[in-house]
């Protein structure tokens, strides 16, 4: 070891938070857990959630009352992970995928850190980038290109100054959002029909159990989506934070806000058909609220993609950096962050011609990945119970767990071969009990199973593997329970 982590000294005085991914020194920390309600439900009020209710209705097949079932277990065991990865924060003070080297070994921990670059700084970038600006040509009359230019410049610009800033602006958002969703998912309610099904046909008649684990599986991995960045807004919180309260407040969050927002989603599905052009117009059209609660939602549909975006840019970054590529400037993350705004530009141009199926696809890809390596990560930090894991965070440390990166690599790859129900793959097991129609799905079959086979396949073999590769466990933790990492960032000094 080179010595304990510590930030530039200018680091506390600067505007933008300089840095990457060092541990937080415990003169730095501070805030309350509490916090983390505001900084896990201001994301979700954003267009993105409501369209995973939608399509459970209109295009799962599914009717009101099955859906809502479906979406409420998905978010419920998204959540629950939520809070268990966010209450691993404060003790060592880093980011998430820096912690995920202990699961993985220094090296082998580049495939969840890369995955979660592309799908955070990236995909999730451009996916929710898509709806604002939907929301904004719809409210402003400009054409999808300048309105996606106008909301990256300031979504970038939030992310880009740093943690502090983005849980401040994340306060904020989640009041004046929450108001205005809260009345656009009364008026989706009201005028939905919630014993039918999609456009007020008939509940479920093509869905089966098949539609509603391909529901339950996108709002999965939805829900899911925000926990390889769980503990990237704990790692700043004193290490003596109860972790209770730590899970209590992230979860709810996720769950409560996820949950509301793809309820209007749902109904408005009943009320409404959506199919081809703007959802988020038919979204706030006459027929799902009146014309002054559809002109504020539009306006939050903006903010909110702006605020879940924040959140992915700035995770997107510290993934980059927990990969380990050696960026030696003060302001890298600024940077990195920055660089993921101009990709995610351009892939949310092209993604905008095709909403619908860019969309579902991209939220089952999310579940595929993010269980396996939910499972590994769960596992690996049971074995580890009681231990000293700092040791093994260092990017130079050179620690190796194949374990790891076989459990999740095997349970990805057979849990897509066998369950995957995507529009550019179906899985084996799945094909067989599938009906088309006219080019379109009417009857799933079994539906999409992979993210409950990969997190239990993951489980499953790296218990089985560990008694191979025998890990390293650590010493004993110390009696307050902290220790501080050191030489986490590649670029530090």
């Amino acid at each position: 070891m080179r010595g304990v982590t510590t930030a530039p000294p200018a680091a506390q005085q600067s505007f933008v938070e300089q840095g990457g991914i060092e541990a937080i020194p415990l003169a730095r920390r501070h805030g309350s857990p509490w916090q983390l309600l505001a900084t896990w439900t201001a994301p979700n009020l954003e267009f993105a959630t409501i369209y995973v209710g939608i399509i459970a209705v209109a295009f799962f097949g599914l009717g009101f009352p099955q859906a809502m079932l479906a979406l409420v277990i998905g978010n419920a065991l998204g959540a629950l992970t939520h809070g268990l990865l966010s209450a691993w924060g404060p003790r060592d003070g880093v980011a998430q995928m820096v912690l995920g080297r202990v699961a993985f070994g220094t090296r082998g921990n580049i495939l969840p850190a890369g995955l979660n670059t592309v799908m955070a700084g990236l995909g999730w970038f451009a996916t929710n980038s898509v709806s604002g600006a939907f929301a904004l040509a719809t409210l402003t009359g400009m054409p999808i290109w300048l309105a996606l230019v106008v909301i990256v410049v300031v979504q970038v610009g939030v992310a880009v100054i740093g943690h502090d800033f983005v849980q401040r602006f994340e306060r904020y958002a989640a009041v004046v959002l929450g108001i205005v969703f809260l009345l656009a998912a009364v008026a989706a309610l009201v005028n939905g029909h919630l014993g039918a099904g999609s456009n007020g046909g008939p509940a479920g008649l093509t869905a089966g159990f098949g539609g509603f684990t391909v529901a339950l599986s996108a709002a999965f991995g939805y829900a899911a989506g925000w926990n390889p960045y769980a503990a990237d807004y704990t790692r700043y919180l004193p290490p003596t934070t109860s972790p209770v309260r730590i899970g209590l407040a992230a979860g709810l969050g996720n769950f409560v806000s996820c949950t509301v927002l793809m309820a209007a989603g749902a109904a408005a599905a009943t009320a409404v058909g959506f199919g081809e052009g703007n959802p988020t117009d038919l979204f706030t059209s006459g027929a799902v609220m009146p014309a002054v609660i559809g002109k504020l939602t539009l306006l939050a549909i903006f903010f909110g993609a702006i605020s879940a975006n924040a959140l992915n840019i700035y995770s997107g970054a510290m993934s980059f950096l927990a990969v380990g590529i050696r960026i030696p400037l003060a302001l890298r993350r600024a940077i990195v962050a920055g660089a993921f705004g101009v990709l995610g530009f351009v892939i949310a141009l092209i993604a905008s011609t095709d909403p619908k199926n860019s969309y579902e696809n991209f939220l089952l890809v999310i579940a595929y990945w993010i269980a396996p390596w939910l499972g590994v990560v769960l596992a690996d930090r049971y074995y580890r119970r009681g231990t000293r894991i700092a040791a093994f965070l260092a990017d130079d440390a050179r620690y190796r767990n194949p374990a790891g990166v076989i459990a999740m690599v095997v349970a990805i790859v057979l849990s897509i071969w066998l369950f995957a129900n995507q529009t550019i793959y179906t899985g084996v097991l799945v094909a067989p009990t599938e009906r088309i129609s006219g080019g379109f799905v009417t009857d799933y079959g079994v539906g999409d199973l992979t993210p409950l086979v990969g997190f239990v396949l993951a489980v499953v073999l790296y218990f089985a593997l560990v008694p191979v590769f025998k890990p390293l466990r650590g010493a004993a933790l110390p009696a307050g329970g902290y220790e501080e990492p050191a030489h986490v960032d590649a670029s530090e000094a």
